[in-house]
């Protein structure tokens, strides 16, 4: 008994399994990844930068605090007037 392998040099299966390979290959590729993040993610998200940013920000600004340490030296500075102002400002701050 006689078996053909291959005629002229290719082997006829390789066609058949190419075409398998190919159309489960592109079955694959027809959906595009998405996720979803829901709200309260989102916010736990904001909520974990805004403490990374006070973490790394100094709670004293040493330039101003330089600055009035100049000033209050000057014996004109702490007038009522300015005593006023500052305790005004103080006051709004806090809404008051």
């Amino acid at each position: 008994m006689m078996s053909v392998d291959k005629i002229g040099g290719l082997n006829p299966l390789n066609n058949v399994q190419n075409t398998k390979r190919t159309s489960s290959a592109a079955a694959y590729k027809s959906a595009p990844d998405s996720i979803s993040v829901s709200d309260e993610a989102k916010e736990a998200a904001k909520v974990y930068y805004m403490n990374q940013v006070a973490a790394e920000t100094s709670d004293v600004r040493a330039d101003l605090v330089a600055a009035l340490k100049e000033k209050i030296k000057d014996p004109n500075y702490l007038s009522p007037a300015v005593i006023n102002a500052t305790a005004e400002r103080i006051m709004a701050s806090y809404g008051l």
